[in-house]
This record gives C-alpha cells, sequence and structure tokens, in this order.
C-alpha cells in the first residue's frame, strides 16, 4: 500500500478534505471499539487541534507533511492530563503529569492524537489478553487475538482507525501483532528514539516504534521520534533516512536465516513452507543466502524471560498504591502494600514478579541471573560475527498462526513460546522490522546495530519481489 500520509497530507492541502471532518471519521469508526481497542478517546484533544489545522489551511499557510495526521498511541505512554492505565486495575484511574519524549515530538510535528490504545497489561502478554478492558479481537478473524503487547495499536491501524499507532517493543510486542493483523511493524535500534515517558517493563529491551501499513509511513514516523534525548541516557543521535536512500537494495549483496528456527519441530508447516519459497525467490534475484548457526529457541526464550522478568520485578516494585494506583487500606501498612499489588495485579504480571524476585533472590542471582546476562552477551557476540558475513537476516515472525482467544491464558508456557523467534534480535538490540508478506503471520527483517536504514531498504527490495 501507498504511503497513507502522504495521500492525506496532498488531500488537506487541496482541500479535497478537512482535517476536522477526517478526525471525526476516525472517531467515529473506533467509538463502536466491537475489537476492544480503546481504553480512552482524547476527542476533545483531537478535535480542538483539527480546528487548528483547517485554520492554518483556511489562512493558505503552509502545514508540515504530519500535520493533521491521526494516530494512536498504546496506553503505556504518558500524554499529559490523560489517562495511562497500562491497561491495568491498579492504574485505571490515573492521570499523567507529563508527556513522553516520542509522542512529544509527534504532537509538535501536528500529528493529532485519538486514542489510548489497548495491550496487555504493562506489556506483559503475548496476545492482549492480559486487559482489564476486554481481549483484543483480531483485525482479520474476530475469534483470534490480536497479539500483544501492541494489539490495540497494530489491529487499528489495520482496520484504519488510525493513520499510524505507536507501540512498544520489549521481546516482539510491535513485530508479533503486526504479523498477526498483516501490517509493518518496526523496533527501531535501542537507543534511536528516547523511552522517557513510555512505563517501564524490561529496560534493557525497551523500545518505542511505529506500525503502520507501508514503509513510507514507518520512515517518516521514525524519523521525526528519533534523536538524542538528555532525559534518556540510552539514546543517541542518528541520521535522518530519506525516501532516496532506501530505494535501491544494491548493497544487499547477501542474506542469511537461522536454520534452526526452520528445522524446529514447533515450526508450522505451511509458515515453513512460504519461508523456503520465499528465500527461493531472493535467490532468483541474485542475492547469496546463507544458512546460520544460533542459539536453539528454548534457550533464547528461557535468557529473554529470565532477564525481563528480573526487570520487571525491580521497575514495578515501585507501584505499591503510596504514589501511584489505586491503593487498598488493609490493617497495617506492609499489609496495605500486599493488598493493594495483589488486588490491582494481573495473573500475568504477579507470576513475572514472583519469576523476577526468584530470580534476584539471594543463593539464585550467581546461578541464574548473571548466567542470563552471560548468555546475553554471548547472543550480541554470535549476531557481531554473522554480520561479518551477511547484510540481513531474514525469519519468521512467529513459528505459528495466531491462537483463538482463551487459549493463551490456559498455557502460559505456549505464549512464551510464541516469542520464540522475535526474543533473540531484542537481546541484541537490533533494529528488526516486520512486513506483511513471504508467510501468514509476516516476514521479519534485521540488520545490525544502527542499520534501520538498511532494514526499510530490503523491505522496499521485498514488497517487489515477493
Amino acid at each position: 500500500m501507498d504511503s497513507q500520509i502522504h495521500k492525506i497530507h496532498q488531500q488537506l492541502v487541496n482541500q479535497d478534505i478537512t482535517c476536522t471532518a477526517l478526525v471525526q471519521s476516525k472517531l467515529d469508526a473506533l467509538k463502536p471499539n466491537t475489537n476492544h481497542t480503546v481504553n480512552a478517546l482524547l476527542e476533545e484533544k483531537a478535535l480542538e487541534l483539527a480546528a487548528k489545522v483547517d485554520a492554518k489551511i483556511a489562512n493558505g499557510e503552509t502545514i508540515g507533511l504530519l500535520e493533521g495526521i491521526p494516530f494512536g498511541i498504546k496506553d503505556v505512554y504518558m500524554v499529559q492530563g490523560t489517562l495511562t492505565t497500562a491497561s491495568s486495575e491498579l492504574l485505571k484511574n490515573y492521570k499523567s503529569a507529563y508527556t513522553a519524549t516520542a509522542i512529544q515530538k509527534l504532537l509538535d510535528a501536528g500529528a493529532i492524537p485519538l486514542v489510548k490504545e489497548n495491550c496487555d497489561s504493562f506489556g506483559h502478554g503475548s496476545s492482549s489478553e492480559n486487559t482489564i478492558f476486554g481481549a483484543v479481537k483480531n483485525a482479520i478473524n474476530p475469534d483470534l487475538v490480536g497479539g500483544g503487547s501492541s494489539g490495540g495499536s497494530a489491529v487499528n491501524v489495520a482496520k484504519d482507525y488510525t493513520v499510524f499507532s505507536i507501540g512498544g517493543d520489549t521481546g516482539g510486542s510491535i513485530r508479533q501483532p503486526a504479523g498477526y493483523n498483516n501490517v509493518y511493524g518496526l523496533k527501531p535500534t535501542y537507543g534511536r528514539v528516547s523511552r522517557y515517558g513510555l512505563m517501564a517493563y524490561a529496560s534493557s529491551t525497551d523500545c518505542v516504534g511505529p506500525i503502520a501499513k507501508s514503509i513510507e509511513d514507518i520512515r517518516i514516523v521514525l524519523n521525526v521520534m528519533s534523536g538524542k534525548d538528555v532525559k534518556d541516557q540510552t539514546t543517541y543521535a542518528s541520521a535522518e533516512i530519506t525516501p532516496e536512500a532506501i530505494k535501491s537494495s544494491d548493497t544487499i549483496k547477501t542474506v542469511g536465516y537461522f536454520k534452526n528456527f526452520i528445522e524446529s519441530d514447533a515450526i508450522d508447516s505451511e509458515i515453513k513452507a512460504d519461508f523456503l519459497a520465499a528465500i527461493e525467490k531472493i535467490k532468483a534475484k541474485g542475492i547469496a543466502v546463507k544458512a546460520l548457526d544460533f542459539f536453539e529457541s528454548n534457550t533464547l526464550v528461557s535468557t529473554y524471560y529470565t532477564l525481563a522478568m528480573a526487570e520487571t520485578a525491580s521497575n514495578l516494585s515501585r507501584l505499591d498504591g503510596t504514589n501511584y494506583g489505586n491503593r487498598i487500606e488493609a490493617e497495617n501498612l506492609k499489609e496495605t502494600y500486599a493488598v493493594t499489588r495483589s488486588e490491582n495485579f494481573s495473573e500475568e504480571t504477579k507470576r513475572r514478579i514472583v519469576g523476577g524476585n526468584q530470580v534476584l533472590s539471594q543463593g539464585f542471582s550467581d546461578e541464574i541471573y548473571l548466567k542470563g546476562l552471560n548468555l546475553r552477551d554471548q547472543i550480541s557476540e554470535n549476531f557481531e560475527k554473522d554480520f561479518n558475513e551477511v547484510d540481513i537476516i531474514l525469519s519468521p515472525v512467529t513459528p505459528s498462526t495466531p491462537p483463538k482467544i482463551g487459549d493463551s491464558l490456559k498455557d502460559p508456557l505456549a505464549m512464551y513460546l510464541s516469542d520464540a523467534y522475535t526474543v533473540g534480535f531484542s537481546l541484541g538490540q537490533l533494529p528488526t522490522l516486520t512486513v506483511p508478506q513471504g508467510t501468514a503471520t509476516g516476514l521479519q527483517i534485521t540488520a545490525a546495530k544502527n542499520n534501520d536504514e538498511l532494514v526499510l531498504k530490503f523491505a522496499n527490495f521485498l514488497k517487489d519481489t515477493i
């Protein structure tokens, strides 16, 4: 699909549509909420901003490319004065006191926020069922999950309720729901976009990224959000990615894939066959393809969840009802903390906190946590070695198709394993893009650190090849 941002921008400039009518139509589409994608509509603010855009156009003033473009925000981002619930009982009445850096940059560019979007509570899940707002229903088949944790964001884009949405990706939380709903979803290189104002899940892998229907829209939004931020010391300055830079894939000579992903017994036979067919089409274009050795999926998943749960236990320790959230009084302070956390956290969040505290507890941290850190270093070294041999790594996004609503809740281990093909790239802090082609849940394109441009370049190549 062509860029929706360019198309709408031209319609606004030509006065074929008004921004107010555009925003109102999107809000009207969101209100029925039959896919459970909406936690809160930002109706008053959106219409106020739309009227300002219409006034500028009527006065003959120039508007920027993102000015007047409606977008959605996963409900884990601070937007001053709005409810920011993380889809949790604990924060269901919490209002942000400030705005996240990435969102503020979009607001400064004139984009119009429509909706805070449903997701797994605190990002904990792979199905967007762990939420107090009802399980997110898949955009293609409402009997299936929307994917997690940015399920509401992916479904809103797929259904055209928003032009683009901002998700958050820790272990695949943008890429997996993008694959389940046939849209593009990018996890940029860790640190390219500021995490300031994003509720922390696992700080060493949390990334801010866009979901959209075209590569060009992903590029536009990524450029606006990128850059060094004094409020996030992990950020770095990055050059703008131009449209010309991603047109040609001539510099890409070799593509790699992990053979253990494809030879695994866990992969769906149709996804495997479609992936291998895509590889043959790439070879036919004269690009060399190399099978690579990598860590077993079980090792990747266990390493990721060991570290992610440890960071979750640490990050959520502040949420005890004293400074944030819904406090439940008990007989004494210790009991108040216990009851507040027990009654307000979801079962999945409690499972991760308990697991994280076990990982970090005295007597276990050396055996489990330090071993996890060591494995993460080995995984990163493996990636560095691979990218000396290949330009791009291609993989399926998921080993299987989306489960039915309810199935993931019955089997948390199966839910963790659905992340088997995404978590490794998170541990490596690499740029990775889901494209809605090649398999039923798309393909995943990964490049070396800071090579986000190369990822978009190869996505354009695949768009014309598969």
